[in-house]
């Protein structure tokens, strides 16, 4: 009988050294990176635990029943999460998403929405607070979220034609359901609301008309994200990305476009709105979004940083190694203070452009010699 073998990826890779603190005298200005680049977003991950299995991103031959997943006793506390990310605004973050794995199996997540919707910037501001969820919790989790605090969700789905959804999340949910969470999502007040669909050529590119027309005019904002070489499971290849310019030449066919501006800087999304019939954009038909992470990198205003579900900060999507800021929450005790100066020395010395960079190499056509961390551990 032949052998089975499991190809064992760990996602947790070793962590870069704490750089020394920033002297105390200089945090009174907000940091800028090497490319001087401020730090305005924080995408913390709650959990590394997801309900589905997206070849994409969590591939069941990898995350399979014998997976080790990390013991809840590493992962951050939702006190600790809060502490970290309060120190965060203190520099100059704004917005923070809440993201997985799947963010929504996190036990008593809305406590720590509660938690998180509690901070104000330096001059009194809420911050804007939202979450990307796979739906599958959604529609009966929707209310308490939005009570708790929660402003809007991104809901990653990747077709309507359910035989597509269900071969894609590999777990058989059906797309009804999730369906279901978006309209909850909309009848509880969370919007807008945006729809992430990874477009993988020759799998799911041939729902890009169907789900434009379903969602034009609904008030739900639609993403189209190319197949991205995250990880080191995904088995990525270039010729199954769909380029975004192809993806708006598909819309153009069906109905008038116009491109739109930059909704807030380091925006990753380039917009485009559904025109009336004088050419311009019908705010009442919506608008759809590109984001173009492999052909068009955006990486010259990145302004987002990422914070594991047990507490290391990664400063790219595509990153191989973060700075694990547990020891300084649990283990050395440290002020609030020297934790805000750590954090101002590490996004300092900030130069990721991994994008950028790989455009200007040959296209890649594996995971290559360096494992980048996986896109279920520190979110998309």
């Amino acid at each position: 009988m032949s052998e089975r073998v499991i190809p064992l990826v760990d996602q947790r890779h070793p962590s870069w050294p704490l750089p020394a603190a920033t002297p105390l005298q200089a945090l009174g200005e907000l940091p800028l990176d090497q490319l001087q680049r401020p730090l305005h977003d924080l995408r913390i991950s709650v959990t590394d635990r997801c309900n589905f299995r997206c070849s994409y991103c969590m591939p069941k031959e990898v995350f399979d029943k014998d997976y080790t997943y990390l013991p809840h006793s590493a992962l951050l506390s939702f006190e600790e999460i809060t502490r970290t990310a309060r120190l965060f605004v203190e520099r100059g973050v704004r917005k923070i998403r809440l993201t997985g794995g799947e963010p929504l199996l996190r036990k008593n997540i809305e406590i720590l929405v509660a938690q998180l919707a509690a901070l104000k910037t330096p001059d009194g501001q809420p911050l804007d607070l939202t979450l990307t969820t796979n739906g599958s919790l959604l529609a009966r989790k929707a209310r308490s979220l939005k009570d708790a605090g929660l402003q809007r969700v991104t809901v990653s789905l990747d077709g309507l034609d359910d035989a597509v959804f269900r071969r894609m999340n590999d777990v058989d949910f059906p797309v009804a359901d999730v369906l279901a969470g978006i309209e909850a999502a909309q009848q509880a007040g969370l919007g807008p609301i945006k729809v992430n669909m990874v477009v993988k050529r020759g799998t799911n590119d041939h729902e890009i008309i169907p789900m434009a027309r379903h969602f034009r005019g609904s008030g739900v904002v639609l993403r189209f994200i190319e197949y991205m070489d995250v990880g080191a499971t995904n088995g990525w290849r270039m010729d199954e990305v769909l380029p975004s310019a192809q993806v708006i030449e598909r819309l153009k066919t069906e109905w008038p476009m116009v491109a739109l501006s930059p909704s807030s800087p380091g925006e990753t999304a380039e917009r485009w709105g559904y025109a009336n019939a004088q050419g311009r954009h019908d705010p009442a038909l919506g608008e759809v979004g590109v984001i173009s992470s492999v052909t068009q990198a955006f990486c010259g205003d990145c302004n987002r940083a990422r914070l594991s579900t047990e507490g290391r900060l990664y400063l790219c999507l595509f990153a191989s190694q973060g700075y694990d800021l547990r020891p300084l929450l649990r283990e050395q005790n440290a002020s609030d203070e020297h934790i805000t100066a750590t954090l101002d020395a590490i996004w300092r010395g900030r130069k990721d452009q991994y994008s950028r960079l790989r455009s200007l190499q040959p296209p890649d056509t594996d995971s290559g010699p360096v494992k980048r961390v996986e896109m279920s551990y520190i979110g998309g």
